[in-house]
């Protein structure tokens, strides 16, 4: 039997031929940091102070015993960082250069030390440059040299700390007569009949010894033998359950083992757990141009999806648990889709396993991001290399349903300048266009593949046209108002978002004794976007008056900016199902503490954007949206069941009088978007008025049947729409947008008060349901009375009761205590109305403090 001895204790790193202990898995960064011997590089401005630990080699060292009783001892590293020569004994091993996969060598009869020596990124990566040429890029650093996680370089929400080390686990593995070397497991159902077929490969120290595999799932035992060096066995799990997206259905999962025998003697175990669902893409071209919707086992999904970057600039301090914290939290936000983007890695397997539990599906980009990748070699046969482990390597997860061949690398050869500077050099293309899907159809047929994103389809249309294929709508957030996502339609928006600070207390740990403002030191520093502080300077300046010299309502306000602005697109793209079939939000989350477009910031604190996420992304939603005919309400349902109830509309004024009221019946079939128009004489006249639409809590809520946490189901206090449920057969592309850019309608529509509100009115009676509110001008022009709100304890939080309107109510809940955490965030309440929120990790609660640190449109303090 195949025996595995771990190799992560024993560790040294050299330094100045110092020793100091060293950490397996992790990288020399955290080992300077533990040691002492760097500061912290995520606080201040400490990332400037460590920049000399990439431009150096640097060494780890442990011993290992001799020989065993086995034929055969493998050495095997489960991932290098990046550019490392291996010897043993001073015998040398090999060397390599590609963080992205794993390496094995055979050490079989030798002990002594063991040395790697990792030889800096930055010198490889320039001496790669020197062979092949110049390639542009994004940004000006080498990361498209070298097989290595682009990110470590630094990008526009990310610091520059370019790593080395032993980042994934490394152990012996000692055998005799032979092992698995490799199951490739295809996953299908075959009507109603789950089929796994597992091609086995293995290698051998006896070449005559008779060998089979035998293989077992859900009770089903198959066997195969081995001829050679492998073979295949297939088994049918008859009324296998299927796996579902969240909110879908159910999860099941299935272990699958297999056993390699020789005789009666196991010689080796591989075992996975797998889910039978079907996955396909469907980019059928249309009267709207070329879709790109996901279909799981026959159902068309709206993608409610958010973008995925490396959690910590240092993968290697990512733990199963943290994995499973940020995970829960975008499926507590209601998302469906993980896109992991590809100027990071391919992740552990326990991010993968914590998609499979949670319902997540994954889209997998492939390592390529944002420049023009040389395809000679040694780069070529390392690209291929690597695709062929990790395609294989994530085969079992039910949650991958997508891999994507590159980030924003056929748009940057189009539309970046790029193809002149080429001159006719390669760039990627034959990676993107041939080398991966030609990988991915051997290997792994029963996922689909995608060149890229943004990707049309073709070079026939442009690879950012929002009618073909994929689009990333960053036009907005770097040149024009948010109001301009209302613009267009595009068939899926795979990236766009709106910048915003971290929460307060985790800027307070990243920049110990700094007085804060948008401009300090340490605040420039932690901001790495392009002209970040001015884009956000400018897209305050287009909906409220900027605090000067008050940075607690800057904060506030570019907090409330960002979810209003994610709003506006989440709200009018779903309203356009199924045209649009998915939104995936830039970005959930952060690796280090900084200004940037997460909804979860770098100490795993959530963002107002979080919480509106919840809204936006559950099963029901209200939006008001403007179109040729005026202003409608779009009753946004994505459950499975019919949606009823009466809505209520009410034209109110600021002062809290309603000047006009009409309910409505409405209707709105499962996986469908009902529309109604909005009557003249409610349309708000003026500044002073506003429109208020309120789905009654008689509606029949969903079961549960959809699955799912929770967070994303319907609340059963919804309205719908009577009259027409729009499937999006006759949605516009964009003609009925809205063009006026200065109306706040989906940005502040149903604005806070959601599907788990809980607001209740002042006659007492529950009003728990969706709302949704429509300004017409921006919060600059109205006049809001100067807002007047009782703050009360309650258990487990806070109740707060309006006297006048109260826009966009929310509660910090950090300043409060640096673990506190709030269940919601921001809330409109109309006068007389209540909200609690719920706090936990509040130590010593009062209603003052609790005061001190709620925050609205026009602040009460």
């Amino acid at each position: 039997m195949l025996e595995a001895t771990p190799l992560g204790d024993g560790w040294i790193l050299r330094h100045d031929s110092e020793p100091i202990p060293a950490t397996v898995p992790g990288c020399v960064h955290t080992d300077l940091l533990a040691a002492g011997v760097i500061p912290d590089p995520f606080l201040g401005l400490g990332e400037t102070e460590v920049a000399w630990v990439a431009r150096r080699d640097w060494t780890y060292e442990r011993e290992i015993g001799g020989p065993s009783g086995q034929e055969q001892t493998d050495l095997v590293f489960d991932g290098l960082d990046t550019v490392a020569e291996i010897s043993l004994d001073g015998r040398p091993l090999g060397t390599v250069r590609n963080m992205h996969r794993s390496y094995r060598f055979d050490v079989t009869g030798l002990s002594g030390r063991l040395s790697v020596r990792f030889l800096s990124a930055y010198a490889e990566a320039e001496a790669v440059r020197g062979r092949v040429g110049e390639r542009p890029a994004a940004y000006a650093e080498p990361y498209q040299y070298l097989r290595k996680m682009a990110c470590s370089f630094g990008w526009d929400w990310g610091p520059t700390l370019v790593t080395a080390g032993i980042w994934r686990p490394v152990r012996l593995e000692r055998w005799s007569t032979a092992r698995i070397a490799r199951v490739r497991p295809l996953v299908t159902v075959e009507e109603g009949t789950g089929v796994v077929e597992l091609a086995v490969e293995v290698e051998r120290t006896r070449v005559e010894a008779p060998l089979a595999v035998e293989a077992t799932v859900a009770g089903v035992r198959a066997r195969a033998e081995i001829e050679g060096a492998g073979g295949v066995v297939r088994l049918r799990v008859p009324d296998a359950r299927l796996w579902w997206p969240r909110g879908y259905g159910e999860q099941p999962l299935y272990e699958v083992e297999l056993k390699l025998l020789h005789g009666e003697d196991t010689l080796d175990v591989w075992r996975r757990r797998v889910g039978f669902r079907t996955v396909e893409l469907d980019r059928r071209p249309d009267a709207h141009g070329t879709g790109f919707t996901f279909v799981v086992n026959g159902e068309r999904l709206f993608a409610r999806g958010v973008n995925w970057i490396p959690d910590d600039v240092f993968p290697s301090r990512i733990t199963r648990e943290r994995y499973r914290e940020r995970l829960g939290q975008a499926a507590g936000a209601g998302v469906d889709l993980v896109r992991i983007w590809g100027g990071g890695i391919y992740e552990s397997e326990d991010f993968y396993d914590a998609c499979d539990e949670l319902g997540l599906l994954v889209w997998q980009d492939f390592p390529f991001a944002c420049a023009a990748y040389p395809e000679e070699q040694p780069l070529r046969g390392e690209v291929e290399a690597e695709a062929r482990e990790n395609v294989v390597r994530l085969m079992p997860h039910p949650s991958l349903v997508l891999w994507n061949g590159n980030n924003e690398n056929l748009w940057g050869f189009r539309d970046w300048e790029w193809e002149p500077r080429l001159a006719g050099d390669s760039w990627g293309e034959g990676y993107y266009l041939g080398v991966l899907p030609r990988v991915v159809a051997e290997l792994d047929p029963t996922r689909p593949y995608t060149a890229g994103s943004p990707w049309s389809g073709s070079w026939e249309h442009h690879p950012n046209d929002p009618a073909h294929g994929t689009h990333h709508s960053w036009e907005v957030w770097n040149r024009e108002d948010y109001a301009d996502y209302r613009l267009s339609v595009p068939r899926f928006v795979a990236e766009f978002g709106w910048q915003a600070p971290p929460a307060y207390t985790t800027l307070r740990r990243a920049l110990p004794g700094e007085e804060l403002a948008p401009d300090s030191p340490g605040m420039l520093h932690h901001q790495k976007a392009d002209d970040g502080n001015g884009k956000l300077e400018r897209g305050l300046e287009r909906h409220f008056a900027v605090p000067d010299g008050d940075f607690d309502r800057w904060h506030y306000l570019t907090q409330l900016n960002q979810a209003r602005a994610v709003a506006a697109g989440i709200e009018h793209w779903r309203s356009h199902w199924p045209v649009c079939a998915g939104t995936i939000v830039w970005q959930l989350n952060d690796c280090w503490p900084v200004t940037s477009w997460a909804a979860v910031d770098g100490d795993g604190r959530e963002k107002p954007l979080y919480h509106e996420l919840r809204r936006l992304y559950a099963d029901r939603l209200l939006t008001f949206q403007e179109g040729d005919g005026g202003l409608a309400l779009a009753a946004v349902n994505q459950g499975r069941e019919e949606w009823r109830g009466t809505l209520t509309l009410r034209r109110m004024s600021v002062e809290g009088e309603v000047l006009g009221r009409t309910e409505v019946e409405l209707a709105a079939g499962a996986r469908t978007v009902a529309r109604v128009d909005v009557p003249r004489e409610l349309t708000p006249l003026g500044p002073k008025e506003f429109l208020v639409a309120d789905a009654d809590s008689g509606a029949v809520a969903d079961t549960g049947a959809d699955g799912g946490s929770g967070a994303d189901g319907g609340s059963g206090a919804d309205g719908g729409s009577g009259a027409d449920a729009d499937t999006g057969a006759d949605a516009d592309t964009g003609a009925d947008a809205d063009t006026g850019a200065d109306a706040d309608t989906g940005a502040d529509g149903g604005s806070g008060a959601g599907a788990d509100s809980g607001v209740v009115a002042d006659s007492g009676t529950d009003a728990e349901g969706l709302r949704a509110l429509h300004f017409p001008v921006p919060d600059r022009e109205v006049p809001y009375p100067a807002p007047r709100f009782e703050v009360a304890l309650a258990p487990g939080g806070i109740t707060v009761t309006a006297r006048t309107l109260v826009r966009d109510l929310l509660l910090q809940a950090d300043r409060l205590d640096p673990g506190a955490r709030a269940d919601r965030g921001r809330v409109t309440l109309l006068p007389g109305e209540q909200v609690t929120i719920g706090v936990r990790g509040w130590k010593t609660p009062d209603a003052e403090t609790a005061r001190s640190a709620l925050y609205c449109v026009e602040t009460a303090r």
